[in-house]
Formats: structure tokens, C-alpha cells, sequence
């Protein structure tokens, strides 16, 4: 079976090194270049015997990232993309943008610090953080929705998944009132995150319905895998942190983007260069 391994970084010069064991059995190697990043993409017509581990080592060392798609992706397009969305379709995170607008920077950062501690789930941290939110006008979520930055290449990423036949899904931990607006803005296909309870136009401190957590981001993968008619071996997951491993077990290509050491760890395929958009080189042709 033919195999593919990619290196890919803004910094054309940083792909040379990780490049040198790849060299030996390809069978041909293309590249592609464009303004923002590039990708060297090595074709195999069998599976890539090399040591991978070493490859990742030289690309960690340069801060290139590798792709190494392996079943139906390494020979055909993905049919669904789920992305997470705060520190990956965004540079930001929605809770500390209305955080801010609360006035409650210290004490949901004091949460968030318990979280990653693993003395709260996710699920008790954010219940806990949306409380601090209690009384906040709803006109912080526009302001947040505004304060919001978008990840270079993002719409471009759901525009070259489109090209392929491909959708795209967001889902995250964050809220609806910034998630579903960011949908709409890129072209995303679906979209899944948390609604804050309002009631006369003031946040209650409370979130409504079921939430939007590690395996909930899992199930929603599944779920527009089905909706589209996509094998799960078609779909890839993108996130940055630990609350995304579930969806990167369950999806065909785990794609750590500028992300965590747990979720590098986990996905053992990674982008490190802050345009999203250079995902696409995984079914470039």
C-alpha cells in the first residue's frame, strides 16, 4: 500500500533537516510552496519503513510539523474536518475574552489553573467559570465576538476542504453566542459548543443543556461523520489540548495544531506554524 509523509512550517529552510531519512526510499517527492507556508510531501509506494520517531525529532528541533496519513487518507481526500476552536480556529479563548468583560480575569484564570491541575474536570470548571459570568449584559458577547481572532488560513482551510467535497465542523467548549457567528464567517459546515442560560438580557452564570466536553467532541465527530455518509477512516480531527483526544481517537488523522505537549503526544501528527490552512497538504495531489 502507497504511503505519504508530509513536512510542513512556514520556514521553507526548517524542512531540509527532518527531510534527510525521508529521502532514502521515497519514491518521489513534491512541494508546495506558497506565500504563507510550504510542504514537502514524500510518496512512498509502499509503507514508509523509516523511523518516524526520528523524524519527529528533527522536525520538533527545526519547528516543522509532520503529517503522516496512513489508510483511505493516504490515497484519497478527507470527507469531514472537525476542528476545535479556541487556540485553533482562534488565537483566543472565548472564556477569558468575557472574562475580561466581567472583570473576572484573576478568579476564572484561578479556576482554569485548578483545571489543568486535574483537581476539576471539565465539566465542574466550566460550571464554575460560567459563574463568575452571572450578571454580565449580553452585550459582552458581542463585544467578545468581536475581540475574537480568527487563526490565519481558517476560511481558507473550509474553501480547500469544500474543493474536495469535504465538510466542515466546529465544535467547543466554548459558547454558541461566538462559535456559531465564527461558523457562518469561515463557511463551517456545522457547528456544537455550550449555550449560556440568559434571562432578561443578563447572563444567569449558568449553562443550558448537555455540555460540550472530551467526549462529547467525540460523539459529535461521529455524529456529522453519519450525517454526511463519511467512513471514519475519512475524517480528521484538529485540536491543541487534552480536551480534544477523545475526537482524536475516533477520528482517521489526529492533527495536533500548535498544540500542548499531551495533545502532540497524542496525535502524533502536528502543525506548528500558525496557519490552520496547512492542513490541506495532507490530500494535496
Amino acid at each position: 500500500m502507497s504511503s505519504r509523509v508530509i513536512l510542513v512550517s512556514d520556514d521553507r529552510s526548517s524542512l531540509r533537516s527532518p527531510g534527510t531519512p525521508l529521502w532514502p526510499d521515497a519514491a518521489c517527492m513534491r512541494g508546495i510552496h506558497t506565500n504563507d507556508w510550504a510542504a514537502h510531501i514524500f510518496e512512498y509506494a509502499m509503507s514508509f519503513e523509516g523511523d518516524m520517531t526520528q523524524v519527529r525529532e528533527l522536525a520538533a528541533q527545526t519547528g516543522a510539523g509532520v503529517l503522516h496519513p496512513h489508510g483511505a487518507l493516504a490515497v484519497e481526500p478527507p470527507g469531514l474536518i472537525v476542528c476545535d476552536v479556541d487556540s485553533t480556529v482562534t488565537r483566543t479563548e472565548a472564556i477569558d475574552l468575557l472574562a475580561e468583560c466581567a472583570g473576572k480575569a484573576e478568579e476564572i484564570s484561578e479556576v482554569t489553573a485548578r483545571a489543568m491541575a486535574g483537581t476539576l474536570d471539565f465539566a465542574e470548571s466550566l460550571h464554575e467559570r460560567v459563574k463568575c459570568l452571572e450578571g454580565l449584559h449580553v452585550g459582552a458577547l458581542e463585544e467578545a465576538r468581536k475581540a475574537t481572532v480568527v487563526t490565519p488560513g481558517a476560511a481558507e482551510l473550509v474553501a480547500a476542504a469544500h474543493e474536495v467535497g469535504a465538510a466542515v465542523g466546529l465544535v467547543s467548549g466554548g459558547f454558541t453566542a461566538l462559535v456559531n457567528p465564527l461558523a457562518a464567517e469561515i463557511g463551517a459546515d456545522f457547528s456544537a459548543s455550550n449555550e449560556l442560560e440568559i434571562v432578561d438580557d443578563h447572563l444567569t452564570g449558568r449553562v443550558v443543556g448537555d455540555i460540550v466536553d472530551r467526549a462529547a467532541k467525540a460523539t459529535w465527530l461521529r455524529r456529522w461523520a453519519e450525517k454526511s455518509e463519511v467512513d471514519l477512516e475519512r475524517t480528521i480531527a484538529v485540536g491543541d489540548g487534552a480536551n480534544d483526544l477523545d475526537m482524536f481517537a475516533a477520528a482517521g488523522l489526529a492533527i495536533a495544531f500548535c498544540a500542548k505537549p499531551v495533545a502532540v503526544e497524542a496525535a502524533r501528527n502536528t502543525i506548528r506554524c500558525e496557519r490552520i490552512d496547512a492542513l490541506r497538504a495532507v490530500w494535496e495531489r
